[in-house]
């Protein structure tokens, strides 16, 4: 299925909302056999595609790990009921590229898919390039595949290595070059040969289930990056770059397979130009949450060509929850800037309700929280709206000028044939009053009224110019009456 431009994705945790449908439905309930009323709630709120989180098998090995009294602990502040088996191991310790049993196997997957697709639905779903599970059967069919060391390097880091499933074999653990290597996984080595041929394999059967992935940090792949990080442990970097090997490949047979990097370091232009279709803007989300509005007006300001392959969120599952991080009013405020932006925007499960708790992606099961009767609306408007052609096939301006009046407000527009929008958000705590001249803007500028869609506001463009007023974190869309 074919994704508009710019379009709306929805992140769902799937073993924790298939584990709350179970609840509230009195019943096992899989991917094979999710109400109808589901589906049509999703469809509901104009969403593109579903990213599907975590339906890959998880591995038995890493579900032991999470099931350390020390992390049953820390996970409590999550989940103060937690009992053992709500801990099913992490969704990015993947022990096979197959659809996990609990959750309906591959013929729930394919009905899933088939249920959002006759409802105009994408399927995305995870790549974890880096790293496998412990126990992945890749570490003793292909050992080669991995990063290894020897005896000395495990005795002298045994929180980097750890001892493989072959006498001798000693494998890394996958890892960040930033932080402590992450416990339940073994590190790829993409430099190996093997490695990619596996990696091409197993893209090229994902191809045949979803609609596109999420590549789970896609600059620890490129070859400048693995080889310092891996420095004394894997040879010199192969002439190609694993992405622009991988990726013209599967898209020679899936020509509209879709590649969405997780990136962060200013990697978003690199992994474009090998390929990817949209990457994550980390730095957009940064300067939201930190109030940079310099580095949001930048952004805005970059051509349209660039802005619509970036990747804009307020919240996901590796980020805090946007009302608690942000606070309620300043993460609408926020979230209307992101969702109405160009690129594609990104919104999580929970965040549409005011959700508060962040659950660890090692837990099945998450805490019961009630929804925002403010948020809720809120999001319901922002995204009938967002779901508009114009956000999607418009033409797309940000308004300096309006900045220049007050530095805490954002305006921009969008503008398709007759049909334009005039977006304006107050990113400050005091009221706001501005002028958006919209004369040198639109086309129809000469129109006596607007209306503001997000409330009942009306206006004159006396002049073909918008008087507006903005409360603390207020919204306003603007379009011809």
């Amino acid at each position: 299925m074919k994704l508009p431009p710019h379009p709306l994705v929805y992140e769902i945790n799937t073993w924790a909302w298939l584990t709350d449908l179970s609840h509230r439905y009195g019943q096992p309930v899989t991917l094979a056999s999710i109400p109808q009323e589901e589906y049509d709630a999703l469809a509901s709120w104009g969403f593109d595609a579903i990213w599907l989180m975590g339906v890959w098998e998880r591995s038995p090995a890493a579900r032991e790990l999470a099931r350390r009294p020390m992390l049953l602990e820390e996970y409590r502040l999550a989940l103060p009921d937690i009992a053992p088996e709500d801990s099913v191991g992490s969704a990015y310790a993947i022990h096979r590229y197959v659809v996990d049993d609990f959750l309906g196997g591959a013929e729930g997957l394919a009905k899933c898919r088939a249920e959002l697709a006759r409802r105009g639905l994408g399927l995305i779903l995870d790549y974890v390039p880096n790293h496998v599970a412990l126990d992945h059967p890749w570490l003793s069919d292909y050992p080669e595949c991995a990063v290894q060391g020897d005896a000395t390097a495990l005795a002298r880091d045994p929180i980097t290595f750890f001892a493989g499933p072959h006498q001798g074999l000693v494998i890394a653990h996958g890892r960040d070059p930033f932080f402590p290597a992450w416990s339940d996984t073994a590190q790829l080595n993409i430099f190996a040969p093997v490695t990619r041929q596996l990696a091409r394999q197993t893209l090229e059967h994902l191809a045949q289930q979803c609609d596109g992935v999420r590549c789970d940090m896609a600059m620890l792949l490129l070859n400048r990056v693995f080889a310092s990080t891996w420095r004394g442990y894997v040879g010199a970097p192969p002439p190609t770059e694993f992405w622009a090997e991988i990726i013209p490949a599967i898209k020679a047979t899936h020509p509209g397979f879709l590649f969405i990097a997780e990136a962060y370091w200013e990697t978003d232009g690199e992994l474009q130009a090998l390929g990817f279709d949209y990457t994550y803007d980390k730095g957009f989300y940064d300067a939201l949450r930190g109030g940079n509005l310099g580095q949001v007006r930048w952004t805005l300001s970059r051509p349209l060509a660039e802005q619509a392959r970036l990747l804009h969120f307020i919240e996901n599952h590796d980020e805090d929850r946007a009302a608690s991080a942000f606070g309620p009013q300043r993460s609408l405020a926020a979230a209307s800037v992101a969702t109405l932006a160009p690129g594609m925007r990104l919104l999580h499960e929970g965040q549409l309700a005011g959700w508060r708790v962040k659950i660890p992606v090692q837990l099945g099961r998450r805490l019961a929280e009630a929804t925002d009767l403010v948020i809720e609306p809120f999001y319901r408007a922002l995204l009938a709206q967002a779901h508009q052609p114009v956000y999607h096939q418009g033409s797309f301006l940000f308004l300096p000028g309006v900045s220049e009046q007050d530095e805490r407000v954002l305006a921009f527009c969008w503008v398709m044939q007759e049909d334009w929008r005039v977006v304006v958000v107050n990113y400050g705590d005091q009221a706001a009053h501005v002028t958006v001249a919209l004369g040198n803007i639109l086309s129809n500028a000469d129109v006596v009224a607007a209306r503001e869609v997000l409330g009942e506001a009306t206006a004159s463009l006396l002049g073909g110019t918008l008087e507006v007023q903005l409360p603390p974190f207020g919204v306003q869309v603007w379009q011809r009456r």
